[in-house]
């Protein structure tokens, strides 16, 4: 893959208000996507989670979720190293499962990147919102925005516009 620093991404700082992520950009600090995706997040979709926690339990959700959001760091880790072309080895039971996720992402997901334009930058919409993304280039001759994500179990791709793996 072909690096091309196409874009001057804004310099931004991540901060907390009332418990929620923001970014500060341009003296504006603006709600981060993940907490407006959270704050819409359907009434349906709430109570299966919380369903899920009553059925397994607040001590087990609790400890399913930090092991997921641990295995979701070294896996991110793993694939910003693959993008910047540095290796990164994480010897640990979390790592090396993490390790393997990443290697089906590189394979599968990533082998249309045919050019980065900036890895963990921030992009934002003026007075909206703002988010860091991990990768913005050309996949599959498209220009992309790409955000990885971990699961447990695969999802199928999604036609223009959705995720693929």
């Amino acid at each position: 893959m072909k690096w091309n620093k196409k874009f001057e991404y804004p310099a931004s700082i991540r901060t907390s208000i009332e418990g929620k992520r923001h970014y500060e950009i341009t003296g504006q600090k603006l709600p981060s996507v993940t907490t407006i995706l959270s704050a819409t997040q359907s009434p349906e979709k709430k109570a299966k989670l919380e369903e899920w926690k009553n059925r397994v339990g607040t001590q087990q959700a609790d400890r399913i979720r930090d092991v997921s959001a641990m295995r979701g760091t070294a896996m991110h880790t793993y694939l910003e190293g693959y993008i910047l072309g540095e290796n990164h080895l994480d010897l640990t039971s979390i790592g090396q499962e993490a390790g393997k996720m990443a290697n089906v992402v590189i394979q599968s997901g990533l082998k249309d990147l045919e050019e980065v334009w900036g890895s963990e930058v921030t992009l934002y919409y003026p007075g909206l919102y703002a988010g860091a993304t991990d990768v913005v280039g050309i996949y599959d001759g498209k220009e992309s925005i790409i955000d990885f994500k971990q699961t447990n179990k695969p999802k199928q791709a999604q036609g223009p516009g959705g995720s693929v793996g």
